[in-house]
């Protein structure tokens, strides 16, 4: 059946007498809904994560009403079951328009309800329903015990609706931006749990007083018919900023390679350092400086200061179960290696099957990945908690340079949700502090080879080689600088990330990790890139 012919028969089929308020009681609308509107629309959002699976059927889950004095919308929560027998649940607000006018592009299907013709949409394109959500968390009362639960922080207060408006292209949430001060994130990939991203946020902000995240000051939880309670929606302020740390560090760093040429520097004349190193700025040697300049030393230094307090805001908590820090213990090394393995086996399969699309330096790294995979899973498998003292805490689970805003010279830290491809309890799991560093690091040397790869054949006289060289000096100054910082931040504050040939193995371990789940992502979409994920891991089997 053609998408058109779908939506005439339902157009009609569905001249309902009853009212807008009524409609989701009716099973044979609901149905024909389901089945022939949902799905065509469903798979054209950007926010939706099947793209790579085949829809069996999409069922209704659940449905709530967001109202306000008469004005009714509702939530639904959509179960999309795969034909590889898994499901995936989806958050859609709808609306029912009749102005012929509006919401064009976001229209899911034409309808007559009591010889009113118009549309349903999805409601976040209707300013109205953006603006009663507004006010339902502005005016939550302390306790809300009904199905849909709005509520609103104590640092939001004295605010009335001005304006509202989308953010921009997200993946995987739609966010609102409101009277250009504020920020409501719509999850649209849901959990049967509270969400991570709400859980750190309000933690943070509203019990720890961390400063350098948006503050929390609200939120929209579903209680389901299974009494589970579901995030919904996260409201929290908005950082003016000046991008994300990734851009300001491809600028610094595209600056950093030009100065090569205008310096006159010779590659192979720069000093090395150890990899893993402590070091403070007065270790960096002044012909390092002098290439790369103070600045980019200074900003690593507040990042690693920043991801620092918010570790330690993460571990100094003893009452709220959820954060307490927790030591290594079976349980953990059982699910760590059972996840770990699993991974690692993918990522041979995927390897084996492309190593055709790599080129130059990728085919022999692959080939060292290859040949070394024994002792690969070796190390993964090679984890003793019973030699390990340190303490395990809530992370940010996907820490990178694109989850940090630069705003003044600081850096403010989002998106607390955690890794994409993981289960929503195996993000909450407490892991060792040192796995977000670890995915800060793999993003410099990310950084560092973006800037190679985006500007070497019209910006930089050296080789490709010789700038990859370059880029693996600068990177053990960075993260050694980082380190020195991060790791005396800690330890002033008594996190106990344990003693330093721990730390080193974690370190290593969690890099490795991050290297072997980039390895796939990069070899699925842009093979090209593999080289950075397989340099990682050869930096990590050969030191």
């Amino acid at each position: 059946m053609t998408h058109e012919a779908s939506i005439s028969s339902i157009d009609s089929h569905f001249k309902s007498d009853e009212a807008w308020e009524v409609l989701l009681d009716n099973e044979a609308f609901v149905k024909t809904f389901l089945s022939d509107v949902l799905e065509d629309y469903i798979i054209k959002q950007r926010w939706y994560g099947g793209k790579s699976s085949q829809i069996k059927y999409i069922e209704l889950a659940e449905y709530f009403r967001i109202q306000q004095h008469g004005e009714v919308y509702f939530g639904l929560i959509l179960e999309v079951n795969f034909v590889e027998s898994f499901y995936q649940h989806y958050f859609l607000p709808i609306a029912f328009v009749t102005d012929e006018n509006f919401a064009q592009k976001d229209r899911i299907l034409p309808i007559s309800i009591q010889n009113q013709k118009g549309h349903i949409i999805d409601a976040v394109n209707l300013e109205a329903f953006r603006k009663l959500v507004f006010e339902r968390i502005i005016t939550a009362e302390p306790k809300d015990t009904t199905k849909v639960q709005y509520h609103k922080s104590h640092l939001f207060n004295n605010v009335s609706y001005e304006s509202s408006r989308f953010m921009g292209l997200e993946q995987s949430n739609t966010s609102l931006v409101y009277n250009d001060k504020y920020v409501l994130k719509f999850f649209r990939r849901i959990f049967g749990d509270k969400n991570p991203d709400y859980e750190m946020s309000r933690f943070l902000s509203e019990k720890k007083e961390f400063k350098n995240t948006p503050a929390y000051l609200g939120s929209i939880n579903l209680v389901d018919s299974e009494n589970t309670n579901i995030t919904i929606g996260l409201m929290q302020e908005m950082i003016p900023n000046e991008g994300d740390a990734w851009d300001y560090m491809l600028k610094e760093l595209h600056r950093v390679f030009s100065n090569l040429e205008y310096k006159k520097i010779v590659i192979n004349n720069l000093p090395n350092t150890e990899l893993y190193q402590r070091l403070t700025i007065q270790d960096i040697p002044p012909q390092i400086i002098d290439w790369a300049g103070l600045n980019l030393f200074n900003q690593v230094q507040t990042l690693a200061k920043r991801t620092a307090e918010m570790h330690i805001a993460l571990g100094s908590e003893f009452e709220e179960t959820a954060f307490t820090p927790a030591h290594y213990n079976g349980d953990y090394e059982v699910w760590l290696k059972n996840k770990m393995l699993y991974q690692f086996q993918n990522r041979l399969n995927i390897i084996e099957n492309n190593q055709g699309k790599l080129e130059g330096l990728a085919v022999s790294l692959a080939q060292e990945f290859l040949d070394k995979k024994n002792s690969i899973r070796k190390r993964f498998v090679n984890f003793d908690w019973t030699k390990l003292k340190g303490e395990r805490i809530r992370v940010h689970g996907d820490y990178h340079l694109g989850q940090v805003l630069v705003k003044d010279n600081d850096y403010y830290i989002l998106d607390f949700e955690g890794e994409p491809e993981s289960t929503i309890r195996d993000r909450k799991v407490k892991q060792p502090p040192l796995k977000d560093v670890a995915g800060l690091f793999r993003s410099f040397h990310y950084a560092l080879y973006a800037t190679v790869f985006n500007n070497s054949e019209t910006h930089y006289k050296e080789s490709q080689e010789a700038l990859f060289n370059a880029s693996e000096i600068l990177y053990r100054y960075i993260t050694g600088l980082f380190l020195g910082t991060y790791v005396t931040e800690t330890q002033n504050a008594n996190l106990n990330l344990g003693y330093n040939k721990e730390r080193i193995f974690i370190l290593k371990y969690c890099l490795l990790e991050k290297a072997v789940y980039e390895l796939g992502y990069e070899l699925n979409s842009r093979p090209q890139w593999a080289v950075i994920p397989l340099k990682g891991i050869s930096n990590i089997i050969n030191h």
